[in-house]
């Protein structure tokens, strides 16, 4: 059995993959957990029925088609966990043996979301990739699975929005003032994953003298908490902002907080958590 307080690597076997495993790696070292590497098999779509041609080919014809149609759902199920099988071996072999304390591989059956449920009693942080890159700022649809997950789990998420990971040595958190922002400053300051990089709080737009305050008290809660820690005001909308911002401070790490406003208000107006994790290519943290 798995640990509390265990760092998950959730595994898809596409191109994010070898990502996921290296970031959980860190993640794992960082806060000296226990490590799983985890497969959530789905079953197979089932392959269309064969309609009721009994009357022109037989009844002994359509019963031999319907024996053929369940022997290849059989099969194509039992390649889907020889291949999880597979993946799973060649990323047990991409963890260094001294890298974490322990390492658990587990291949589940079930939709991803409900899979990470079941398990969230036991983690502290679930690892995963998006796949899906986006081209602009207007394209914010999001891997279905990624946004499932960040919606629904309570626990960290680490994304990987990029095939290779390499470990940030400074991270910015997205602020905006909100309770949700807050909070994920309050996680920060508490947890040793982000503790010794240099941070950077950095909020988008025109705030208002409200709003600098709440940034100014930020920065000295996480300086409190002995990180080095700076500020910046970027102009234009969060999702255009910060992903240019990311990208000219190179090598570091995004921390969000996950969806500050009701599922009706984003469906309208859409969701900056969801655009910024589509449009980053830096791994991004979302804390609840």
């Amino acid at each position: 059995m798995t640990t509390q307080n265990t760092v998950y690597a959730c595994l898809d076997g596409l191109a994010t993959t070898y990502a996921v495993v290296d970031g959980a790696t860190w993640a794992a070292r960082r806060l000296g957990a226990p490590m799983a590497l985890l497969h959530a098999l789905q079953q197979p779509e089932p392959l269309p029925p064969v309609g009721d041609y009994s009357g022109v080919i037989g009844m002994g014809a359509q019963d031999l088609l319907l024996e053929r149609l369940n022997a290849l759902d059989a099969e194509r199920t039992s390649l889907a966990r020889e291949a999880a099988r597979r993946m799973l071996e060649q990323a047990r072999a991409r963890v260094p043996e001294d890298a974490v304390g322990a390492l658990q591989v587990l291949l589940r059956h079930g939709d991803l979301t409900d899979v990470l449920l079941e398990q969230e009693p036991s983690a502290r942080l679930f690892v995963l990739g998006s796949n899906r890159p986006a081209s602009s700022p207007r394209k914010i649809r999001l891997d279905h699975r990624v946004e499932s997950v960040v919606r629904q789990v309570r626990q960290p998420v680490l994304v990987m929005t990029r095939p290779e990971f390499s470990a940030p040595s400074s991270f910015v958190v997205a602020f905006d003032g909100s309770a949700t922002a807050q909070r994920a400053v309050q996680a920060v300051a508490r947890s040793p994953l982000l503790r010794g990089m240099p941070g950077l709080l950095a909020m988008a737009g025109q705030p208002t003298q409200d709003m600098q305050v709440q940034l100014q008290s930020a920065q000295q809660q996480l300086q409190l908490a002995g990180f080095e820690v700076t500020t910046q005001i970027v102009p234009g909308e969060p999702e255009e902002a910060l992903p240019a911002l990311l990208q000219a401070r190179g090598n570091t790490l995004l921390v969000l907080g996950a969806y500050g406003h009701s599922r009706i208000r984003q469906l309208i107006v859409g969701s900056t958590t969801t655009a910024l994790l589509r449009l980053c290519t830096v791994p991004v943290i979302v804390l609840h």
